[in-house]
């Protein structure tokens, strides 16, 4: 089991995909199987924390030197699939947001102009050697994307309250599905929304994922977790949070036309999540 640090970096969630040994080629698929073998594995505080540390030089290291070597690791039905962290490549993914995420004097201060300007100029010549790269894991912070919970089922929730005593298990929050499963569920939802409304970022977030999806191997698995999130949430919000079920409600209702429980379903999320950002703006 991957150690639990007492130390908690918030308030990132994660989109994961988990695939089977056999989709990497040798001498990758080795190192793998030789890696799920270690007892030591990290958890995602500690990939969080690891990527927030380089931030303290001066200047700062916006994206990882070298490729990590690190991943998640799951056993389904005896077979092992795993998650690359590839720190490196999603590094250099980020900063091509942090614009619209952050005011330019706030993003000049914590990373300056010029240290971008490498970053992405690094990330150009990286890209012309490595043209199909793809990260196996998405992340968002203080949310989590309605288009993610398209792929997953409520039947798949899994939560545990953790403990309470000091240096005890933290809260889980987190669905897993496989790729069949996820793949299906994408195309379902796209196929009904499309036939209620024009366009939307629903629509445009779940074609994005869904094409994302489709890089990957057919029986890997698809895991939605709230992460770091868990810790800025009371555990009775966590337990109610039922959002997968919520947007299945809807977007069952979109295809039988019936707006009013749509409209209630989408509701119920928009209030869930405004708390979860009222909590964000007292940060």
């Amino acid at each position: 089991m991957p150690k639990v640090s007492s130390v908690i970096v918030p308030y990132t969630t994660y989109l994961r995909v988990y695939e089977p040994l056999a989709a990497f080629p040798e001498p990758e698929r080795g190192h793998w199987a030789r890696y799920a073998r270690r007892p030591d594995r990290p958890s995602y505080q500690d990939e969080l924390r690891r990527s927030l540390t380089d931030l303290l030089p001066t200047p700062p290291v916006p994206v990882p030197v070298h490729e990590s070597d690190d991943a998640f690791v799951i056993e389904v039905g005896g077979v092992v699939c795993v998650c690359p962290w590839r720190t490196r490549l999603r590094g250099w993914q980020a900063l091509a947001g942090l614009d619209e995420e952050l005011p330019p004097p706030v993003l000049d201060a914590v990373l300056p102009p010029v240290v971008r300007r490498q970053a992405a100029q690094d990330y150009e010549r990286w890209l012309v050697r490595n043209p199909d790269a793809r990260p196996w894991i998405r992340t968002a912070t203080w949310q989590v994307p309605l288009n993610w919970f398209v792929l997953v089922s409520d039947e798949e929730r899994e939560y545990d309250r953790g403990s309470d005593t000091p240096g005890g298990a933290p809260p889980v929050l987190r669905y897993r599905t496989p790729m069949v499963q996820a793949r299906r569920r994408v195309a379902r939802g796209l196929r009904a929304l499309r036939e209620a409304i024009d366009e939307g970022p629903l629509i445009d977030g779940l074609v994005d994922v869904g094409r994302w999806l489709e890089e990957f191997h057919p029986r890997s698995y698809v895991e939605l977790d709230y992460g770091g999130l868990v810790h800025a949430l009371p555990a009775g919000e966590l337990e109610a949070d039922h959002s997968a079920a919520d947007v299945a409600e809807g977007i069952e209702a979109l295809r039988r036309g019936d707006e009013a429980a749509a409209g209630a379903a989408y509701g119920r999320l928009v209030e869930r999540w405004r708390s979860v950002r009222d909590r964000r703006s007292a940060n």
